[in-house]
């Protein structure tokens, strides 16, 4: 058997519990900000792709409308029918230097220029949401979801 020394005494054993929740909760906090940056990539890549796409039907629209207007415009020659291609163009440019170029670099770049030099912009309407709002909310849904169930 052990001496009485050699047990811990109850406020090591509280300490110890304390650490290890602090220790818990920590990496509890990394995991949820990981999680949240993997989703927020996901969600990028995921516009990056839409503006490719996008880019791509925009480009096949261009292309077989500019080969039109050039051909009734050799059948016309008037130069009106050319006119739709210069706003066409700045649609095409716009998407292509979103979908391939560097758009997505200079947009970063400017929210974090707003991020550090206008951070006014970025409160919330009525500040951040307090836990009782929250939960007012949360119980106002149950008692709907209670005496309303079949108009969800």
């Amino acid at each position: 058997m052990g001496s009485f020394f050699s047990h811990p005494t109850g406020m090591e054993v509280v300490k110890k519990n304390q650490e290890y929740i602090s220790e818990m909760n920590k990496i509890k906090m990394e995991r949820w900000i990981q999680m949240h940056y993997q989703m927020k990539e996901r969600e990028t890549a995921m516009q990056i792709s839409r503006a490719r796409e996008l880019f791509y039907w925009l480009a096949s629209f261009y292309a077989v409308s500019t080969v039109g207007m050039i051909g009734r415009f050799r059948t016309t020659k008037r130069p009106g029918t050319l006119a739709p291609i210069i706003p066409l163009s700045f649609v095409v440019a716009y998407y292509a230097d979103l979908a391939y170029g560097t758009k997505i670099h200079r947009i970063q770049a400017e929210a974090e220029m707003i991020m550090h030099n206008e951070p006014e912009l970025l409160e919330w309407p009525s500040g951040l949401p307090t836990v009782s709002e929250i939960d007012s909310a949360r119980l106002d849904i149950d008692d709907k979801v209670r005496l309303h169930p079949h108009q969800l």
